[in-house]
């Protein structure tokens, strides 16, 4: 079993975790100062619907990798890493997305969560909708969660998984101590370090996303010789440009430390002109949007709690 798979799943599933436990905290702090604490038992409910609706959605997107690696189709690769790609370009796009927002979000964070709340306990039904606020935060971040060891699952779901497990113990730890045994926890700085990781494992799933990507494409050409057209370049690559990099005997990225920084930073033993200039300009829109928000300015204003 590969553990360094398990890494980068850990560090999104850590900070994903630990910002649906700011809410889940926010929400019984604030039902506390409301004398509301006959509906805490909602707010679980909430947080167990949120955990079972995440884990079903991670069986559903493993049932459909496995139901379509098991095909007896000679198609069965291209599908499969054309599913790779898709799952990829989702998590990129959620993750950076979600990353961004925080980022602007965070400082009202508290006063967000405790308008919802207020609003729900001024309606009928407010253990309902407790609830159904905490569900869906929990929810949020748990598909995002999924979705990335969905995309990175590809040789293994063990690894992942329990790198999974590993970063929700974690985030529900930090949790506790910080609203139960009052831990001080640089909330500032923690979000800033772990924004910065976040963006170099999404450059890292980018490289492997365009590497599935180009893999289904030649695996199309070579069965269907009228799709030979699309690729364009010469060699063993048919999107992604001429090759720029060969590791292979310097860094290989199957052994340590290149397996490591494959793990945390998208290190391949062979990179093409075209992951390399989408890597760049993935640095340059979402890392610039990212420090242009927080990082510079703000440093990613922690929630005020």
């Amino acid at each position: 079993m590969d553990l360094s798979s398990g890494l980068p799943v850990f560090l999104v599933t850590l900070r994903e975790g630990f910002e649906a436990a700011l809410v889940i905290g926010i929400v019984f702090a604030y039902l506390q100062k409301a004398g509301q604490t006959r509906l805490n038992r909602w707010v679980y409910q909430g947080m167990a619907g949120g955990v079972v609706a995440s884990v079903l959605v991670g069986f559903l997107l493993a049932g459909i990798l496995q139901g379509v690696s098991a095909a007896p189709s000679p198609y069965t690769p291209i599908l499969k890493q054309l599913l790779a790609a898709l799952f990829g370009i989702l998590a990129i796009g959620l993750l950076s997305w979600m990353l961004i927002w925080m980022t602007r979000q965070a400082r009202n964070l508290k006063s967000q969560v405790e308008a919802d709340i207020a609003e729900a306990l001024a309606r009928e039904q407010a253990g309902r909708l407790v609830a159904l606020a905490v569900f869906i935060a929990v929810l949020q971040e748990g598909f995002e969660t999924v979705l990335f060891i969905a995309a990175q699952a590809q040789s293994g779901w063990r690894g992942p998984i329990l790198g999974a497990v590993a970063g929700v113990m974690g985030a529900a730890l930090l949790g506790y101590l910080l609203f139960n045994v009052g831990l001080k926890i640089d909330l500032r700085r923690f979000f800033q370090v772990l924004g910065v990781l976040l963006l170099l494992v999404i450059g890292g799933l980018l490289i492997g996303t365009l590497k599935n990507l180009n893999g289904a494409v030649e695996t199309l050409s070579a069965l269907i010789p009228a799709y030979r057209s699309w690729c364009w370049t010469p060699g063993d690559s048919c999107l992604l440009g001429p090759l720029v990099w060969d590791g292979a005997n310097i860094l290989p990225d199957g052994q340590f430390p290149g397996i490591l920084l494959k793990a945390l930073l998208g290190y391949r033993q062979t990179l093409y002109l075209g992951q390399v200039g989408a890597y760049g300009l993935f640095w340059l829109i979402v890392g610039g949007l990212y420090f242009s928000q927080g990082g510079k300015t703000r440093a990613e204003k922690a929630p005020q709690l």
